[in-house]
């Protein structure tokens, strides 16, 4: 089996829910009053009510630290690491995404035994961080570095707050990245985080891509038009929605996470 399908065995469309982690210390939204212990124990309750909702797995990341680094130091990946030991699910896999440091992302994936991580790990991009370059062969060589083959990469190919230097539509861009960049899931995002892409681009992005690499919807997952977009993407990852109000800053709000994930079911 493929990684995908040995984290996910005899799930057709699995739903990942975002666990999204405080500002960190030393980042400029960090609460110093209530510590690293207060994010844990935020993030810990988030997932308890994810897991209970039903989703297949959870994933970490440090969506409040902003503004967002391209080169995060050695601290990031071993916070990371600890909220991601302390934080993980009993039952269902979980994941790992650092905002935008595939390093720190793989280190932290690595040493906290998770199951995959997510990252933007090819092209060139202006972005609201600066230019954005990224090395699809390192972070893969560095995975073969740290023994850690079974670990997935999920790469997204539209990240939010950039866009692309070059003129390639999103569906050439992941039909080159199936070749030679090796996905274990090709992802889909809208322009910033809780904003969906548009269905067209999800489908041709599918269309472009060979059948055995997933394709999942990253962003703007909601339940009045998750069945939409199940009907032509191999999963999806959702975060903002499943929040108090919608905000993507607020805790997980129980009865949207279940109504989310009875809507997904049933498409």
């Amino acid at each position: 089996m493929s990684r995908f399908e040995t984290i996910f065995p005899g799930v057709a469309r699995p739903l990942i829910a975002m666990a999204h982690v405080p500002a960190l210390p030393g980042t400029p939204l960090y609460d110093a009053a209530g510590g690293l212990d207060g994010a844990i124990e935020q993030v810990r309750s988030d997932v308890a009510i994810l897991a209970d909702a039903g989703f297949d797995a959870v994933m970490f990341c440090n969506e409040n630290d902003r503004p967002y680094e391209l080169d995060g130091g050695p601290e990031s990946s071993a916070f990371m690491t600890r909220l991601a030991i302390e934080c993980r699910p009993d039952g269902i896999p979980f994941g790992v995404d650092f905002l935008w440091d595939p390093r720190i992302a793989l280190a932290a994936a690595v040493a906290s035994g998770a199951s995959f991580l997510r990252e933007v790990t090819t092209g060139v991009w202006e972005s609201d961080m600066g230019l954005w370059n990224t090395d699809a062969a390192r972070t893969l060589r560095e995975r073969r570095r740290l023994d850690a083959d079974d670990l997935a990469i999920f790469m997204n190919v539209t990240p939010e707050f950039a866009s692309p230097v070059g003129r390639r539509t999103p569906a050439q861009v992941a039909r080159s990245t199936a070749v030679s960049s090796l996905p274990d899931a090709i992802l889909v995002s809208g322009p910033m985080a809780g904003a969906g892409p548009d269905l067209s681009l999800v489908s041709d992005v599918r269309d472009a891509v060979p059948d055995d690499i997933p394709v999942l919807l990253n962003t703007g997952a909601h339940a009045d038009t998750i069945a939409e977009f199940l009907a032509v993407a191999d999963g999806c990852i959702v975060g903002s929605h499943l929040k108090v109000d919608g905000h993507t800053w607020n805790p997980v709000d129980p009865e949207r996470a279940r109504r989310f994930v009875a809507a997904a079911r049933s498409a």
